[in-house]
């Protein structure tokens, strides 16, 4: 499969309330890995096998929840082109000029109907320690807590689901993957860029710009038990699995950060392409949809959000 466009979700910014205790959390927890702390206090971590310098931000904030979420994009020349289809859109482009993250080239950023700030970039330097390419072993270094592999998707929450939809399929190039839809129409969104089952989700919600959850990859459904192990260990705030989802088939354990955040890891998942139709779900069988094996509705799952 040639990508273009849109490669990929690149990174995510979390507020966080503390920056020594989300560290711990996301650092020896999860098993990201530390690059640096910016002049500005914001600090920038990895996945062990991501290759470019960074995909998670944080910023020590009086709230907690997401600043902007990030998407790749292969070319340079992409960026002129999707910001003049964006403003062809309706919607206003901003941008953001090289090194105001480190490391990262120019990007453009704008406000979906969702109330989210999305940014494209086409460059970020590759990691100093990222995964080795030459005769390669696993790792360069044996992995901590729960393994995360790379930062894999977010879910939002917010208005006018079917608009951001239609702004990703149409404006973006990416294909919607799953669907939820009610007799009043479009609910949820599972939008993917590549062959992965969704790169972000979106699901309808009063409150504009809401974040649910960012989610690390796993390597199988046993790391996920590794993963609950640590959660019970360190007395992390669980909030439903280790099980499996209908939607997108990964197997999943959701649990909070110190300051919130819902996190998830999972493992798993169908492979998408180009050619796959739409899976569509009916609102009376969400609780399967959502949780495959307990086939109903967690409350605080659906509603708490940062």
């Amino acid at each position: 499969m040639a990508l273009t466009g849109v490669l990929r979700a690149g990174f995510v910014q979390l507020r966080v309330l503390d920056m020594k205790e989300a560290l711990t959390h996301y650092v020896d927890r999860i098993g990201l890995e530390l690059v640096d702390q910016g002049r500005d206090g914001r600090v920038y971590l990895r996945g062990y096998d991501e290759f470019d310098r960074h995909s998670v931000i944080l910023r020590e904030a009086d709230a907690p929840g997401m600043d902007a979420m990030g998407f790749k994009v292969a070319r340079k020349d992409d960026l002129k082109t999707y910001a003049a289809r964006i403003k062809d859109y309706g919607l206003k482009v901003g941008k953001v000029a090289a090194g105001e993250q480190p490391g990262v080239g120019k990007r453009i950023c704008f406000v979906i109907p969702s109330g989210h700030r999305i940014e494209l970039y086409a460059e970020m330097e590759r990691a100093k320690n990222g995964p080795l390419i030459e005769n390669p072993d696993m790792w360069r270094e044996d992995p901590r807590g729960m393994r995360a592999l790379r930062f894999d998707h977010c879910l939002l929450y917010g208005p006018n689901i079917p608009e951001v939809s239609k702004f990703f399929t149409k404006v973006l190039d990416f294909a919607l993957a799953e669907t939820v839809e009610t007799p009043d129409g479009q609910i949820a969104a599972f939008l993917t860029c590549n062959n992965k089952a969704h790169d972000v989700a979106f699901v309808m919600h009063k409150d504009p710009a809401k974040f649910h959850h960012a989610s690390f990859l796993l390597d199988s459904w046993h790391d996920v038990g590794h993963a609950a192990d640590l959660i019970a260990r360190y007395n992390i705030s669980r909030d439903i699995g280790p099980t499996r989802h209908g939607i997108t088939r990964g197997q999943t354990i959701y649990f909070f950060d110190p300051s919130g955040n819902r996190n998830e890891v999972f493992a798993g998942g169908y492979v998408y392409y180009p050619d796959s139709p739409v899976r569509t779900w009916t609102a009376d069988q969400l609780g399967k949809g959502i949780f495959y094996y307990e086939k109903e509705l967690n409350e605080r799952f659906l509603g708490v959000v940062t």
